[in-house]
């Protein structure tokens, strides 16, 4: 197929990944999407049927935003091609509120799903710097006692270092004023969960690239992407921006 959009790291399709990613043929480390949730009577906000069964065919690894009612609702669609991992709250600077009878939400979750064995899954916990020195002593690979829910794990020291573990819950400021798509999701959530999940040099696919903020961070990480757009305007958008930022390195 021919890409809309590429360049050396980066490539850029326009068409519905469902019928994309079959005919694409590539094995990727890690599928990033944002699909739309299906939670607002807006004519694009259509949950796209069959989209994870497509991303199960070409990667192991799987990170999902999303809310608790869309994930409550394809429940069972997640759990026939993929095993729950773990999730991550996105706290926004501020968020959208349509109802007074609720508290405001200002978080989306962002979900990690695999497939396969997970001790040969690639993951890799971006570590930031320690304010507290108790925080610090952070870098066992495995623990004294574990959780009733897990099963029996090795002892091993800990190592003090100056880093610990990014935590479950990133504050990142949303897009808002800045995005050029309604669900734009800035570089600053979307870089740990790729590097979490992808390999340096691997590749990463976004079947539902709107803006072109995944394959941006992607290729600022190091990684290769390939997205897929099924609205062409947003395609324009995404390339144009793409290869600003090609010009720019250059």
């Amino acid at each position: 197929m021919k890409p809309y959009f590429v360049d050396d790291n980066v490539a850029l399709y326009l068409g519905d990944c469902r019928e994309v990613l079959p005919a694409l043929g590539v094995t990727a480390d890690l599928v990033l999407a944002d699909p739309p949730y299906g939670e607002t009577s807006l004519a694009w906000d259509r949950w796209p049927d069959g989209w994870l069964d497509a991303a199960a065919k070409c990667a192991n690894s799987l990170w999902c935003f999303g809310s608790l009612r869309m994930f409550g609702e394809h429940w069972a669609e997640f759990c026939a091609s993929w095993k729950f991992s773990h999730d991550v709250v996105w706290e926004k600077h501020n968020g959208s509120g349509f109802t007074a009878d609720r508290f405001k939400r200002v978080h989306e979750q962002p979900v990690h799903w695999y497939r396969g064995d997970w001790g040969q899954l690639y993951r890799d916990v971006p570590r930031i710097a320690a304010k507290d020195p108790s925080d610090r002593y952070t870098r066992r690979a495995r623990g004294t006692q574990a959780a009733p829910h897990m099963r029996v794990i090795n002892d091993a020291p800990f190592t003090q270092d100056g880093t610990r573990l990014m935590r479950s819950v990133i504050q990142v400021p949303s897009m808002k004023g800045r995005a050029i798509h309604p669900t734009e999701k800035p570089l600053g959530i979307l870089d740990p969960l790729i590097r979490y999940a992808c390999p340096p040099d691997g590749l990463v696919i976004d079947p539902f690239a709107g803006s072109g903020s995944t394959l941006d961070a992607a290729r600022q990480s190091g990684r290769r992407a390939i997205g897929i757009e099924g609205f062409e305007p947003y395609a324009e958008k995404a390339a144009r921006r793409l290869e600003q930022l090609t010009l720019e390195v250059s």
